[in-house]
């Protein structure tokens, strides 16, 4: 049997995504994730800022990469981020990933009240800040000045040595823009949970064209997927179980034009919420079919799943398998977790 590889050729890299929990809770499950050979963990920002968890994650582990998954680039500071990102990397003595993105202008705005910005060129701006006080913080910085920040360090004192100058940056992208950008300027490009199997086999073209766009190889950028998967004896309630998550991400009005290009865009606004309906998916979920959700959910027994998922590899270096959440009980989320554990594990059984 030849050895399975990922897109690159070389080992097939498993990422989790550690929930906020008591830390002897999460030391235990990070530990696990160590014993069953994944790569990393990555902390959401769902409201709070993701460092916090990854930082405690790092304390109790020796291997396990942390990353954040992803903070969001628009609710602080750039130069708070790079602190932040520095002194993960100190904890975790060189373990840690800085995972950006750009979120939704609504969630910016309606959430965290900041102001309207062009995300990409904010985004574009924050990474080079980010890597300025990163590789210069401990020598002496020089003023920068972009659109949306004029640093001056008046009042900065020289910090310690990082533990490396060059902390690996990845970006979270959905649209062709912000993947176009991740493939120029970052180290790693994660793509969204709602690029099916499908969808990503046919982004394969596009990938490649823009590396070679800009004068990259293959090998210089790290791409990993999420993809949605429900580990589930029975499958029917697997796909029961995605619906209600599904169809929150649906209901995003400026998902739009992705689901359009999908061939879902009516299903997209049969589902759109208003934007203080979008903790609750109850009222559209059930226009969404058993097709739709197993188009964007990978559900069933571990050895049907990863089937699935296999046409991943011909694209990705790595993938964060996540379980679908909303609408669900603990016990069930927990279990679903377990599941994904379980699919790791024959995974790795099966790349020997």
């Amino acid at each position: 049997m030849s050895k399975l590889t990922n897109a690159v050729g070389g080992e097939r890299r498993w990422w989790g995504v550690m929930p906020i929990l008591p830390a002897p809770v999460m030391g235990g499950i990070a530990k696990q994730m160590e014993q069953a050979g994944f790569e990393g963990c990555f902390s959401l920002q769902i409201y709070g800022p993701p460092f916090v968890p990854m930082a405690a994650v790092a304390a109790m582990t020796e291997s396990l990469k942390v990353s954040t998954g992803i903070a969001v680039a628009g609710t602080r500071s750039p130069t708070e981020t790079a602190f932040a990102a520095m002194e993960l990397d100190t904890i975790s003595q060189g373990r840690f990933v800085l995972g950006l993105g750009t979120s939704l202008h609504s969630a910016l705005e309606g959430i965290y009240g900041e102001p309207h910005r062009k995300l990409l060129t904010h985004l574009r701006e924050v990474v080079k800040i980010v890597r300025y006080v990163n590789a210069n913080a401990h020598k002496g910085m020089e003023p920068i000045k972009g659109e949306y920040y004029d640093l001056q360090w008046t009042e900065m004192m020289l910090t310690a040595p990082p533990v490396r100058e060059e902390i690996p940056i990845w970006i979270a992208a959905l649209k062709d823009k912000l993947t176009s950008m991740a493939l120029e300027i970052a180290d790693g490009l994660m793509v969204h949970a709602l690029w099916t199997v499908d969808y990503t086999a046919q982004k394969k073209p596009f990938i490649e064209a823009e590396l070679a766009r800009f004068g990259r190889k293959r090998e210089d950028v790290e791409v990993n997927a999420w993809p949605w998967i429900a580990i589930n004896d029975d499958k029917q309630q697997a796909i029961d179980d995605s619906r209600a998550t599904v169809a929150g991400y649906i209901g995003y009005k400026e998902y739009e034009p992705f689901f359009d290009a999908l061939g879902f865009g009516d299903l997209a606004r049969s589902c759109q919420l208003s934007a203080e309906e979008h903790g609750d998916p109850s009222s559209v979920i059930d226009n969404v079919s058993d097709e739709v959700v197993e188009a964007f959910v990978k559900c069933g027994p571990v050895e049907e799943v990863l089937e699935k998922i296999e046409p991943f590899w011909d694209v990705v270096d790595s993938l964060c398998p996540m379980t679908p959440y909303r609408n669900l009980p603990m016990e069930k989320l927990t279990a679903y977790n377990e599941g994904l554990f379980k699919m790791v594990a024959e995974a790795k059984r099966r790349q020997g």
